[in-house]
C-alpha cells in the first residue's frame, strides 16, 4: 500500500528537481537504508559535514527526507534522517494551462511514526 502526499500540502516542483539533480543529495538518499545522523551520513558518503547539512536541508525542503528526533536519557537529543518516499512522478497535466505536476508516493507510516510527526510539527510551531 502506497500513501501519497496530501493534496492539501503543496510540493514545489523546482525544489524537488533541484534536490534530485544534486549528485551528493542522491548519494545521501541511496546511503540512507536505515535512520542515520548527519555525522554518520557525512562519514558514510565521504562528504564534508557542512556540505552534508546543506544537502539534508535541500532534501527535507523537497519533502524527500524526514527528520526524526531520538530522545536520549542523557538529555542530548539526536536528529536522524530517513528516506520518506518510494517514487517521485513528474507529469504534464492535461488542462489548458499545461503545467507540470509532481507527486510523491510514500510508504505507509506506523502509528508511532505518525505520532512522532505530530510532535515534530508541534515542536516546529512553538
Amino acid at each position: 500500500m502506497v500513501q501519497e502526499w496530501s493534496p492539501r500540502e503543496e510540493i514545489d516542483l523546482q525544489v524537488v528537481l533541484d534536490a534530485l539533480d544534486d549528485e551528493s543529495a542522491r548519494h545521501i538518499v541511496l546511503t540512507l537504508t536505515e535512520p542515520m545522523t548527519a555525522s554518520e551520513l557525512s562519514e558514510a558518503c565521504d562528504i564534508p559535514l557542512s556540505t552534508t547539512y546543506r544537502k539534508l536541508d535541500l532534501l527535507t525542503e523537497a519533502k524527500l527526507l524526514d527528520e526524526r528526533t531520538e530522545i536520549r536519557s542523557d538529555g542530548h537529543h539526536t536528529t536522524r534522517y530517513v528516506v520518506d518516499f518510494e517514487a517521485v512522478t513528474v507529469a504534464l497535466n492535461g488542462s489548458e494551462s499545461r503545467e507540470f505536476d509532481v507527486e510523491i508516493s510514500r510508504p505507509p507510516k506506523s502509528p508511532d511514526e505518525r505520532l512522532a510527526s505530530i510532535w515534530e510539527q508541534v515542536r516546529r510551531e512553538t
